[in-house]
């Protein structure tokens, strides 16, 4: 499931590659999609960009830097120290390296001589075919990837304690049906047009709004013999 909200201001196109090593394209062509945030960047990201990208989000602290960003709007590292129960040494570095990413910002307005505040940037990206990928990228991806399967898992067991009926906050739904490809593609793109629709960003959003993580994931039943039927295409 493409994430609607991430703490950090960003959407992700998730797939979860296979563990044992980059993929073999001959032997696998079906390979899933590795992970993908979305990060508005001026330009293609070239492999090592993406490599660096994955394992800063793969990072433990840099995550709760961003998700600490995107909860509470803007910090400096000495915030954050405290909040994260860190040195702000060790908050300064991994803001900096953050920034270098353009994950983040300073605020100028609000930044003089050795204090300096950050905020989340937007944030959109898609990782390309994992078969594409050279091990050291495929390595990252793969490691966010199982990094974010814990963290939904997680998310995934709270919605349904949580859930409380179909006029509550916590919504599960699951559904099974057939799609071309091209129907399946278009599916997508209309979740994203409804996240676009009904999602705001935390500083302008409206009275009553809470923060929603969303998940969407489409799996194709694999190709082969189902009660001597035959699946897939």
């Amino acid at each position: 499931m493409s994430q609607g909200s991430q703490g950090y201001g960003g959407r992700m196109t998730d797939g979860t590659p296979p563990t044992g090593g980059a993929p073999d394209p001959a032997a696998d062509p079906e390979t899933p999609a590795a992970p993908a945030e979305l990060t508005d960047v001026p330009g293609e990201l070239t492999g090592l960009e993406r490599t660096a990208l994955y394992k800063s989000l793969g990072n433990p602290l840099r995550r709760r830097i961003l998700d600490y960003l995107g909860r509470h709007g803007e910090a400096n590292s000495t915030v954050l120290a405290r909040e994260l129960g860190e040195s702000s040494g060790t908050t300064s570095y991994h803001l900096r390296k953050l920034a270098e990413q353009r994950l983040i910002e300073e605020i100028p307005e609000k930044s003089g001589g050795r204090e300096r505040w950050w905020r989340s940037l937007p944030f959109r990206h898609t990782t390309p075919d994992p078969a594409t990928m050279a091990p050291q990228e495929y390595a990252a991806a793969e490691q966010l990837a199982l990094l974010k399967i814990e963290l939904d898992t997680r998310l995934f067991r709270r919605a349904h304690r949580e859930y409380r009926g179909p006029d509550g906050w916590a919504q599960v739904r699951r559904a099974g049906t057939w799609m071309t490809m091209d129907e399946l593609h278009a599916f997508v793109r209309g979740y994203q047009e409804l996240l676009d629709r009904y999602g705001h960003p935390g500083e302008t959003a409206p009275g009553g709004a809470r923060r929603v993580n969303l998940r969407f994931y489409a799996a194709p039943d694999p190709v082969g013999e189902w009660e001597g039927e035959p699946t897939g295409p």
